[in-house]
């Protein structure tokens, strides 16, 4: 029978070790003998040797100490707080509820859904899983919090408006296909001082009641200005399309009781084919005084709709319309083409920019498995003549697509326009020379006749709707004017010359009128001064005349100061541009080197070349996309206004 000791202290001989052969036991941190085994000679030699080890003995031992039925009991009800404590709920007031309950509101507003969606039994479900100490909050307190959060927005943006010196108004107007519904969305652009970069946001989402007359669009711009606070002499253009409806909605005289079509974006075709669209480009209303600007990409793309009055050219482009149009309505060919490369044919849209080199371009990439399939299907496919007419007009339309991918951004493309025109051009003429299809060349010229026609009103400073505006853009944007300035062309040194005078002009009037409205209040102040001050308590005598005198000093040296700041910055074009953009370049400048050109170059450089946000709203806002767009509800354009400025 095996005789049972005392239980060694597992907690001691983790440091020892002991030779039963040699009765000894053995230090394992320093290596010392110790007679004998007992646990009281080793603890004075851990005392002695290793105070560090003696002390957390000490601790476990404390630790331990009691009777095991006293520890089972602690054990016990530390399990039975960690229960009820996983199972307790956050307090209504706390900072986790909260913060979950505004996460939940966001989501909910920014994505149009409806508030009874958290009352839904799988979304309950739901949270509950994901946090299980979460009181999932009723309809009426997520529809009060998204009233908050979005009054916070707009507060927020309204301060930003504020504080912005110029602003650049986009519009566009979307027809439901039903005709059953309109929405007309109007959006910002801006160089944001908090922030210290440009900003493009969307201010309201109008339903308008047919018919779309240019009154009827005046009236929703001028209430939303109104509504934000947005004065006209910050307005520095309207961005619309070439609707003559958007046309005459800033002409300086409106005939009476106008009607017009719906959207010409809608029918670009039958845009293309009049010319009235192109005959009043820069148009100023009576009231507002707001300078409208064509959007660049959608005149862009009449250019490109040129292609319909070539009749060779159309006739390539319709028959390869057909075998896209076979490919799509057969599920047996697409499914064997989605198997063979994995993508299929895209049918051009004429409201869609870019439709025609999408289509051409994705054809030409599939073209083996196209061919294939067309044949065993039995269909007539495209000629070897005819897919290299379609190669070369691939590359004919390349770089307008490449341009307007870059001119639809949402900001910072105005700069970019005058350079995208003259590439373009240039493109036209070398395509005119190199291609061996004569239709393809005279397509090339007529497409060149109608880009200077078009955009006449850009390129020539003797076209009577000639706007410097865009030239200016490109003026203040060193990564692009840097190489215009030494290039010898009479058009383009024209160009800059009138984008300077344009700057000097404007930067003129801009401190003119807020030293006018600075000189009311110094005035104000001054009389309430006055009338406070008694005359014999002033030993001085005051000559109010002189402060009149300093102002109009002032002014006078506006001009020569401004162009001085352009031929440094002129200067400084002649060293290498590090910079990636324009508007890194004027924020490291000095602001008292470039009192007047920076702030006005940071605000025309974050101006867009297009309506592009504008038009997107109607794509990427929630409700818009789930067939709901025929509904006029508030909540409707709340959650438009969320969404497209969640990340601002």
């Amino acid at each position: 029978m095996t005789t049972l000791g005392r239980k060694r202290r597992t907690d001691i001989w983790t440091h020892f070790t002991f030779d039963v052969k040699t009765n000894k036991t053995v230090c394992k941190p320093c290596g010392a003998s110790i007679t004998g085994k007992n646990t009281t000679n080793l603890k004075r030699h851990l005392h002695a040797s290793h105070p560090d080890i003696h002390a957390k003995l000490q601790k476990t031992s404390e630790d331990n100490s009691g009777p095991p039925s006293a520890k089972k009991g602690r054990v016990s009800q530390q399990h039975i707080s960690a229960a009820l404590l996983s199972a307790a709920k956050y307090k209504s007031d706390s900072k986790e509820q909260q913060t979950k309950e505004e996460a939940i509101a966001k989501w909910i507003g920014c994505t149009g859904l409806p508030v009874t969606t958290v009352e839904d039994e799988d979304f309950v479900l739901m949270m509950e899983t994901v946090d299980r100490k979460l009181t999932v909050p009723k309809k009426t307190k997520i529809s009060n919090l998204i009233d908050k959060y979005y009054e916070g927005e707009v507060q927020k943006f309204r301060r930003r408006l504020a504080a912005a010196r110029r602003i650049a108004i986009g519009i566009d107007l979307w027809t439901k296909k039903g005709l059953t519904a309109s929405f007309l969305a109007i959006s910002s652009c801006y160089f944001c001082v908090e922030q210290n970069k440009p900003e493009h946001i969307l201010l309201a989402l109008e339903q308008v009641a047919h018919p779309h007359t240019a009154q009827s669009i005046k009236a929703c711009v001028d209430q939303c200005m109104q509504d934000w606070g947005i004065s006209d002499e910050k307005i520095i253009t309207v961005i619309t399309d070439n609707g003559s409806n958007m046309v005459a909605a800033f002409k300086r005289i409106t005939p009476e009781g106008e009607a017009t079509t719906e959207d010409s974006e809608d029918s670009p075709m039958a845009e293309s084919d009049c010319e009235p669209e192109t005959d009043d480009m820069r148009y100023q209303h009576i009231d507002m005084d707001i300078q409208r600007m064509p959007c660049v990409v959608h005149t862009l793309q009449l250019v490109v709709h040129t292609i319909q009055k070539e009749a060779s050219v159309k006739r390539v482009l319709d028959k390869a319309r057909s075998v896209v149009k076979l490919f799509r309505k057969s599920s047996v060919a697409t499914q064997r083409i989605l198997d063979e490369c994995g993508l299929t044919v895209v049918n051009d849209c004429p409201t869609r920019w870019s439709s025609i080199f999408n289509m051409v371009a994705r054809l030409l990439k599939i073209k083996d498995s196209v061919c294939k399939i067309a044949n065993d299907m039995g269909w007539d496919s495209l000629l070897p003549s005819e897919w290299q007419k379609l190669k070369s007009l691939h590359e004919l339309l390349l770089p307008f697509a490449e341009h307007t991918q870059t001119l639809q951004s949402d900001t910072m493309s105005m700069s970019l326009v005058v350079p995208a025109l003259f590439d373009l051009l240039s493109h036209l003429a070398d395509f005119e020379e190199s291609t061996s299809h004569r239709d393809l060349a005279a397509l090339a010229r007529k497409m060149t006749g109608s880009m200077n026609q078009r955009f006449a009103w850009i390129l020539d400073p003797t076209d009577e709707r000639f706007l410097p505006l865009v030239a200016a853009a490109c003026f203040v944007n060193p990564t692009v004017c840097e190489t215009l300035v030494d290039v010898d062309n009479e058009n383009i040194q024209e160009l800059l010359k009138q984008a300077e005078e344009y700057l000097v002009q404007s930067t003129q009037s801009h401190s003119q009128h807020e030293d006018l409205s600075e000189d009311d209040g110094e005035e104000n102040r001054k009389e309430a001064e006055d009338s406070k001050s008694a005359p014999s308590s002033s030993k001085q005598p005051v000559f109010r005349f002189l402060s009149k005198c300093s102002t109009k000093s002032k002014q006078r040296t506006s001009t020569s100061s401004m162009r001085q700041q352009i031929i440094k910055y002129k200067e400084q074009l002649s060293q290498p541009i590090t910079c990636d953009t324009g508007t890194d370049f004027w924020l490291e400048k000095s602001d008292t080197l470039y009192h007047n050109l920076k702030p006005f170059a940071l605000d025309i450089l974050a101006m867009p070349a297009s309506q592009a946000f504008a038009k997107r709203v109607f794509s990427v806002t929630g409700d818009l996309a789930r067939g709901r767009r025929n509904r006029a509800r508030v909540t409707l354009a709340r959650s438009a206004f969320l969404k497209m400025n969640r990340t601002k």
